[in-house]
């Protein structure tokens, strides 16, 4: 079946050196609120695609230009069988930053990260920091437990033989089709809700997208920790644009004693926010409450 859009906005592809990626945009049908344009990124998972924003979508909208990228493997960005980076999906959000900034006379945009891809916004704010004003986590990876990573830059986390073992070709595509089972699907939502209070819409999204040709490709990858920084800290860390990170309160990622390291700097603030890893789809208009004053 093919895959209907994540959400009810224009979508265009562009083409980039990290393929061809799939953005998402709306505008306010009014003057708006004169903030700059925001980018809405999604998380990095089995099934990770732009419908992981939809409420923020949906909020943002009518206030100011809004923005949401299917990064590289994911929705309808290509999915092409191919290294899945740390570099590829930096690589992508710089290009689609640099586009949104091309069309925004220049301004740099705010940008609102999922969990995993936090680190990649991360480094691309360290690396182009003229392209993101401010930048918000949800549910960051990079705080849990108490060992920190600061290894060589630009290394990851996951060995490369792991990697090499899930993409056997005799099995690997059988792994992907466990992973995505829509009984599996639905268990990590209930962990990422710390619920089963899921959100169906977004799981009945998920089934659709899981099930698209190369579907498998970008998530073996992040199975085998590929995608993980090992230099992470040493970005965060080097950050100097403003950082309100949202931490969960249920479910599996509510793990953030390693915040410490940057708790005490100016440009960063940390929120414990009632709810799952994806607060906004329980309470919306409690979440935006406590992030829109960041944007001032």
């Amino acid at each position: 079946m093919p895959l209907p859009l994540a959400l009810p906005a224009q979508r265009r592809d562009l083409d980039s050196p990290a393929g061809r990626l799939s953005l998402y945009c709306a505008r306010p049908e009014g003057a708006g609120s004169g903030l700059p344009p925001l980018l809405l990124v999604h998380s990095v998972n089995a099934a990770g695609s732009a419908a992981e924003v939809a409420p923020l979508f949906a909020h943002y909208r009518q206030h100011r230009a809004v923005y949401a990228l299917d990064l590289p493997g994911f929705g309808c960005s290509e999915r092409t069988d191919r290294p899945y980076t740390v570099r590829l999906m930096t690589d992508a959000l710089q290009w689609a930053l640099a586009v949104i900034q091309a069309e925004s006379g220049g301004v740099a945009a705010d940008v609102v990260a999922l969990s995993l891809s936090c680190e990649f916004a991360a480094r691309a704010s360290c690396e182009t920091p003229q392209l993101i004003r401010r930048l918000a986590m949800v549910s960051p990876t990079g705080f849990s437990r108490k060992k920190r990573r600061y290894g060589p830059a630009g290394s990851v986390v996951g060995p490369p033989w792991l990697l090499r073992l899930l993409r056997w070709p005799r099995w690997s595509e059988g792994v992907y089709r466990t992973l995505t089972r829509p009984a599996v699907i639905r268990y990590f939502l209930a962990r990422t809700w710390g619920s089963d209070a899921i959100d169906e819409a977004l799981w009945r999204y998920d089934l659709l997208t899981t099930r698209q040709p190369g579907a498998r490709f970008a998530p073996l990858y992040f199975v085998s920790a590929q995608m993980f920084s090992a230099d992470i800290n040493t970005l965060f860390e080097a950050l100097t644009a403003p950082v309100w990170v949202s931490m969960a309160t249920r479910g599996d990622f509510t793990d953030y004693q390693g915040r410490h390291t940057v708790a005490g700097r100016a440009n960063w603030q940390f929120h414990a926010v009632e709810g799952g890893a994806l607060p906004y789809f329980e309470d919306l208009p409690g979440f935006t409450r406590r992030l829109d004053p960041f944007w001032a």
